[in-house]
């Protein structure tokens, strides 16, 4: 990894997502890598990092505009030099557009592209002079817009367009382009919510409630400094959308769970709170280095009564018995199109293709655990996308195979204040409020009928 330059680091990571890295992880590592870095400087390199990947499409229109030959021919090393100076250009204010261009072009010389310095200097400085004559795309072309803007790839902007419609499609892809809040659950088996909001006040960092999840808080300012209750346990990193997973689940005291894709326990820890720690909760997850995640995130929070494994439930699980189970939770894998905030190279990593794969998956993780829920007892498949295949495509097809099971209307069962991020057919669909500042989430509770 380079010296503790946040510009140098944020090309590094760049790199590093265009071999197949994500970004997230790979910030992270080249962080824990590092040299400590001053939080200016690490917010920096953050800022750097999402923003050039959240904003390529726009980046990529402009930077065509400028550049001699096809952005496909310049060698991606360069391009990512370029994206990051034309970064900093149209959207730092704070960076002076000069010293953007300088910078990017001794980290050229550092890097040892000597031979690139005059080209990037060259196209960066006369973005500087034509930046406010660029023919952005606007939202009444809204595949052009989604494609050129937003980085969609031809077959999810079309797909898009049509399933939402043309301006709800870009309003979705904008908020979605947007930095992700900082908002964390409190574990309210050690802390309530008032009183964790009052430990940041006290030490002068600011929170706010969430809108929806009662034990959400988004950290608008904290410093360098680590939360309070780190140690302790009091709060878990996670998105509001997800927060909302486990209440739909709503598990009792006493109960026996299981969390069928568990990894890295947000959701699982999430239902123990709410049982108040009197749950039987078994984890299973595909990797054994991520069930152990959860056994650590559980002794962490505090969690009793969760058990974890591996076991990949696109296979029957022999060593459980039909019928054994009060509630399922099926926060499945999926293409992860919600959560684009925070992974933004996914959207040029997916297919058509592989929307079918998961969507297969999905179905067949469902089917694995169906025969598992008592009768009369409850399964939620959740996921962190939107696609027609992976949402409503899945449950429509189990609905079509186990006539035992149907589909319950949530509405019913939630506070008034959030049945505006649910469908008329009672689907949790956090998208449908584009500006809360949730991930995409799906959801529906599937019944088994009683004997």
């Amino acid at each position: 990894m380079p010296s503790a330059n946040p510009r140098q680091l944020a090309f590094s990571v760049l790199c590093r997502v265009d071999e197949g890295a994500y970004a997230d992880l790979a910030l992270d590592a080249a962080f824990q890598q590092e040299t400590p870095l001053d939080p200016r400087d690490r917010g920096l390199a953050t800022e750097l990092v999402y923003g050039t990947l959240r904003r390529r499409g726009r980046l990529d229109f402009a930077l065509a505009r400028l550049c001699s030959k096809p952005l496909a021919k310049v060698e991606p090393r360069v391009l990512n030099l370029l994206r990051l100076g034309a970064y900093q250009i149209l959207f730092l204010d704070k960076v002076p557009a000069p010293a953007a261009v300088h910078e990017t072009v001794e980290l050229a010389r550092r890097e040892q592209l000597e031979r690139a310095t005059g080209f990037i200097n060259g196209i960066l400085r006369n973005l500087i002079r034509q930046r406010e004559e660029i023919p952005w795309p606007d939202a009444t072309e809204p595949v052009v817009y989604l494609e050129k803007l937003a980085a969609f790839p031809h077959w999810l902007a079309r797909s898009w367009a049509q399933r939402f419609g043309g301006e709800a499609a870009v309003a979705l892809a904008d908020a979605l382009l947007q930095p992700a809040p900082f908002t964390v659950r409190v574990n309210t088996l050690k802390i309530s919510r008032e009183n964790f909001l009052d430990q940041l006040k006290s030490r002068g960092m600011d929170g706010t409630p969430t809108l929806f999840a009662p034990e959400g808080v988004v950290i608008s300012h904290r410093g360098g400094a680590a939360l309070p209750g780190d140690s302790e346990g009091w709060y878990q990193v996670q998105d509001e959308a997800s927060m909302l997973i486990a209440h739909l689940l709503a598990p009792k005291p006493g109960e026996k769970l299981l969390d069928a894709c568990a990894a890295p326990g947000g959701k699982t820890t999430h239902l123990c709170a709410l049982g108040g720690n009197e749950l039987e909760v078994l984890a299973l997850d595909l990797h054994p280095q991520r069930a152990r995640l959860v056994t650590s995130g559980a002794a962490r929070l505090g969690c009793r009564g969760i058990t974890a494994r591996a076991w990949d439930l696109t296979q029957l699980p022999p060593f459980l018995a039909p019928a054994s189970f009060d509630a399922i939770l099926v926060d499945a894998p999926c293409s992860g199109l919600g959560v684009l905030r925070r992974n933004p190279e996914i959207r040029w990593r997916r297919t058509a293709a592989d929307i079918a794969h998961m969507a297969e998956q999905q179905q067949a993780i469902l089917a694995n655990t169906a025969a598992l829920v008592k009768p009369g007892g409850r399964l939620l498949y959740s996921v962190c996308t939107l696609t027609e295949e992976e949402t409503d495509g899945v449950v429509q097809a189990f609905l079509a195979a186990h006539p035992d099971f149907v589909a319950e209307d949530l509405c019913e069962s939630v506070p008034p204040a959030w049945r505006e991020l649910f469908g008329e057919d009672g689907r949790l669909r956090t998208w449908r409020r584009s500006d809360t500042g949730m991930d995409a989430f799906f959801a529906v509770a599937l019944r088994r009928r009683p004997l």
